[in-house]
């Protein structure tokens, strides 16, 4: 949520509607695909630049005169479905409190692709149904006599209220949890599978770095290559995440019937460490003959599952002992998961130790 300060509305405005100094942007192939405005006071209705200006000129120098969501939106969707999705979100975020103005803009990225993405600037000045003008409408609010005073401040369900820095982040959140609900039905909605996900790597349980945020001058010469083979290496994890879910469909319900082959073939309930090395040997046939890539992800994210699942299989076993003896167990189980992953990985290091060095980018089967 970017927030902009006085003498900073009008340009922004400008810039995200392509008017003025920002008009040749559209001359060097950018898009427009739609803008609007709304809940603008009865002087700005017809130009919503002038509520803007007014904003500039009137809110205290300190003080701040919009808030803006850059938002991106979902290439599969069309231009007209685009805009069906952002005025949604404005009625659901933005209802008729605050005067707004929005705009799609469609330029081309890296990849060649439309990069779809919306301005949403709106002031937290909130509408009451008392005409004011714009001197007044900037003024501070006054609770006794509202309508000789502006319009008050404030936004979001704790409009007006002193948060903390967790209480801000926790709203946030919120706020892209929403996002993610609603363009996930409209998604659906069009009949596309695709989905959004406003988590975080980290939070999906995912080795990935974010890619960094690049100025217009990091851009150019070598960062531009350097962003290109960035996203091309992510689009060969991603292939390999689309291979390993073919070649392991249900890792869960694998575990589940050597479990219960075990157990019925030996009368009692098999180590986790066993069972998973059953599985470890079943999936190693799955991936032989897989690209390096895929074998890397595959392998990264099945020891994440195994463990998980090994956990969950312990602690149903030691559900009646004390809490002294789970105490010493789980301690003990700890331990040995470990070791077998750490035995896992040597196993994996010494496999690609004696194949040799492979080249970047090199393709074909593991020899």
């Amino acid at each position: 949520m970017k927030v902009g300060k006085a003498g900073k509305a009008s340009p922004h405005a400008a810039y995200i509607s392509r008017v003025g100094q920002y008009a040749n942007r559209l001359e060097r192939g950018e898009v427009l695909e739609a803008a609007e405005a709304g809940n603008m006071p009865a002087w700005a209705e017809h130009d919503p630049q002038q509520f803007w200006l007014a904003a500039d000129a009137n809110e205290r120098t300190n003080g701040t005169t919009y808030r803006e969501m850059e938002i991106a939106l979902p290439r599969e969707l069309t231009p007209a479905q685009r805009v069906d999705l952002v005025r949604e979100f404005v009625r659901q975020e933005i209802g008729d409190r605050h005067a707004y103005q929005w705009a799609i803009h469609s330029p081309t990225a890296a990849d060649g692709k439309e990069q779809p993405h919306v301005h949403l600037m709106f002031s937290e000045r909130q509408r009451d149904g008392i005409e004011r003008d714009p001197d007044q409408y900037f003024k501070r609010y006054n609770a006794k006599a509202p309508e000789k005073g502006g319009a008050r401040k404030g936004y979001g369900p704790h409009a007006g209220q002193t948060l903390t820095r967790g209480e801000r982040a926790a709203d946030l959140k919120a706020l892209r949890g929403r996002w993610q609900e609603t363009a996930n039905a409209h998604l659906h909605r069009a009949g596309h599978d695709a989905r959004i996900d406003m988590r975080s790597y980290a939070e999906r349980g995912l080795a990935m770095e974010p890619e960094a945020k690049q100025l217009p001058s990091q851009w150019r010469g070598d960062g531009r290559a350097k962003v290109l083979e960035l996203r091309a290496a992510r689009a060969d994890v991603r292939q390999a995440r689309r291979e390993l879910s073919a070649l392991v469909p249900n890792v869960r319900a694998e575990v589940i019937d050597l479990e219960t082959e075990r157990a019925q073939r030996r009368g009692k309930a098999e180590a986790p460490s066993a069972t998973a090395q059953m599985l470890r040997e079943q999936f190693e046939e799955h991936v032989g003959g897989q690209s390096a890539a895929v074998q890397d992800m595959a392998r990264q994210i099945f020891e994440q599952r195994v463990a998980a699942l090994q956990r969950d299989a312990f602690e149903r076993r030691i559900a009646n002992k004390s809490p002294a003896d789970q105490e010493k167990l789980r301690a003990a189980f700890n331990e040995r998961l470990a070791r077998q992953v750490g035995q896992s990985k040597g196993d994996e290091q010494s496999e690609r130790t004696m194949q040799g060095p492979r080249r970047s980018g090199q393709k074909g089967k593991e020899r």
